[in-house]
């Protein structure tokens, strides 16, 4: 059950690779190895953040991207609770959005700055699911192959919906971030002993944190660390007494299942506080469960991972097909850790529970149902990538030759070569690919060009231009079977009559679900006939010679 080791046998470096205790070799050369690798992680989070800046550009950006932009920016000018915000289910207060603000500081507010920031929490992810593979590594050799396992797991998101969720959406992967960080420490003080309240403490406050700004924590951080710690507590006490540890590691483990629960509640008392000061709201959505899973689901937790062979061909296919390399090695590392669920260390416990909730929940829920969904389970390709070096990878015998009992056997050595191979050709193939701009970036210009600043539309023409404009057009979203007004990831003051003169509607004919908005019945009933028309390829713009935010159903009166 992941016990101590003696102390004094062996040191670990701050990335988890083990470093020759004194004696057995110069601790001066030892330490210069140390900083080479440690100062290799920078220079290699610059290199992927590039690569990974370049693949978001691939993906348009839509007024989902844009709205955490127009929050970020709310934040760094001042609204620090978001007072007037509504969130979508997903608040972000705590992750993305103070990320956001803070580039937006830098860059402005521009399209760009979602790409930079996609980028930057990707690449934190990467090199954080490849420090947990590495920790506790007993040589050089099983850190490289566990390096080179998380690594290529993580490496190249697939053209399309991959890319989108991985490297582009705001969503679960940034998630993985503090998650990431939180299961680092945790593994770190459990492999060297540490028994301190403050670690407990820690947790709580640290969970606490991510949970206020995305409840999936709930099922893949709270949740698979209280079990865990439960279970580690029931090995002890099996057959009526402690088991090797001693009253101290009960204590720890006990107070690990308390911070858990703890941080569940710190999460709702944080959210209270801030709801009785003015701040955000967040939009409920419920899911519920489904009796059998859906074969759409199923693609989507492919195509995270690169898998998804459907409608490939050429090329492509041929990636898709190695990317199962990817699949395979998650799903044999869930049972390697199941088969011995007891005898693993905490972390490699919570990992695989995280895992197997996350892919379970969306297979039989009515989540996998959204539109692009495979962002619901993001979080899987870093957990899994962790726990899939971790779980797969043995110490080669000091020999230094590879036999059928050493930890990869010379075939698998060169099949795994081969795919990552492909892998990297991959990535590099995909980056060639041309940037998308923004979706409606033409529009914005057209609008600014007339100047119509401030209007009405759906929800993905809305934000987007207001963010392509750089704030010289605003257009707010109103819904498409009510008219009213679209508050999911908005600010209600953005409809005050009293603050703002909204004389134009915008049309979109383009068939797809992120473009067609058409309610011209509504539009109609609501507001009658426009003074004027016009059309620009597929928009309809109508305007009025009055202020439409008055007229929208259910509306507030002007603030004062």
């Amino acid at each position: 059950m992941g016990g101590r080791r003696a102390a004094g046998t062996e040191t670990d470096s701050p990335l988890g690779e083990l470093i020759p205790a004194p004696g057995s070799g110069s601790v001066a050369a030892a330490g210069r190895v140390r900083n080479r690798k440690i100062g290799a992680y920078p220079a290699a989070g610059a290199l992927l953040f590039l690569v990974y800046l370049r693949l978001s550009m691939t993906s348009a950006l839509n007024s989902d991207s844009a709205n955490i932009l127009l929050a970020g920016d709310e934040m760094l000018h001042g609204n620090l609770l978001l007072h007037g915000w509504y969130a979508s289910d997903v608040s972000f207060y705590s992750t993305e959005i103070p990320q956001y603000a803070l580039l937006v500081g830098v860059f402005g507010l521009r399209a760009s700055t979602a790409h930079i920031a996609a980028a930057m929490t990707y690449t934190l992810a990467f090199l954080l699911a490849v420090a947990l593979a590495r920790a506790g590594a007993r040589d050089g050799r099983q850190a490289l192959i566990r390096t080179l396992i998380a690594g290529g797991i993580m490496l190249a998101p697939a053209l399309g919906d991959g890319v989108f969720a991985l490297d582009l959406s705001v969503g679960h992967v940034g998630t993985a971030v503090p998650l990431l960080v939180l299961w680092i420490i945790l593994d770190r003080t459990d492999r060297i002993g540490v028994r301190r309240w403050q670690v407990p403490v820690a947790v709580a406050v640290l969970l606490a944190w991510v949970q206020l700004a995305d409840p999936i924590v709930l099922a893949v951080g709270i949740a698979p660390l209280g079990l865990a710690a439960a279970v580690r507590l029931a090995s002890r006490f099996r057959a009526g007494g402690l088991r090797a540890g001693g009253p101290r590691d009960v204590w720890y483990e006990a107070s690990l299942l308390a911070a858990a629960v703890a941080a569940y509640g710190l999460a709702w008392v944080a959210e209270q506080v801030l709801r009785a000061l003015g701040g955000y709201r967040v939009n409920v959505v419920s899911y519920h469960l489904t009796p059998v899973w859906n074969p759409g689901a199923a693609r989507q937790v492919l195509e995270i991972f690169g898998a998804n062979a459907q409608g490939l061909t050429g090329f492509q296919l041929v990636l898709a097909y190695a990317h199962l390399a990817s699949v395979l090695l998650v799903a044999a590392a869930l049972l390697v850790t199941a088969w011995r669920f007891g005898s693993r260390s905490l972390i490699d416990q919570a990992l695989a529970l995280a895992v197997a909730a996350n892919i379970g929940l969306f297979l039989f829920t009515s989540a996998a149902t959204l539109p692009k969904p495979a962002h619901e389970v993001a979080i899987v390709v870093p957990f899994g990538a962790a726990l899939a070096a971790r779980m797969l990878s043995r110490p080669q015998p000091r020999s230094g030759r590879l036999t059928a009992d050493g930890w990869l056997p010379a075939a698998a050595l060169a099949t795994g070569s081969a795919v990552l191979a492909g892998y990297t050709a991959g990535l590099a193939w995909d980056t060639t690919r041309p940037a998308q701009p923004m979706t409606n970036v033409r529009l914005a210009d057209w609008l600014a060009a007339r100047h119509l600043d401030y209007g009405l539309s759906g929800y993905w023409t809305s934000s987007s231009v207001t963010v392509d404009s750089r704030g010289t057009v605003d257009v707010r979203a109103l819904m498409q079977f009510t008219m009213k007004r679209d508050l999911w990831m908005s600010d209600e003051r953005w409809y005050d009559p009293g603050r703002h003169y909204a004389n134009f509607i915008v049309l979109d004919s383009d068939r797809g679900f992120f473009s067609h908005w058409e309610p011209t019945a509504l539009i109609s009933q609501y507001f009658g006939r426009p003074a004027r028309k016009y059309r620009y390829g597929p928009y309809t713009i109508l305007v009025w010679d009055r202020n439409l935010l008055p007229e929208i159903p259910g509306s507030l009166p002007p603030a004062r």
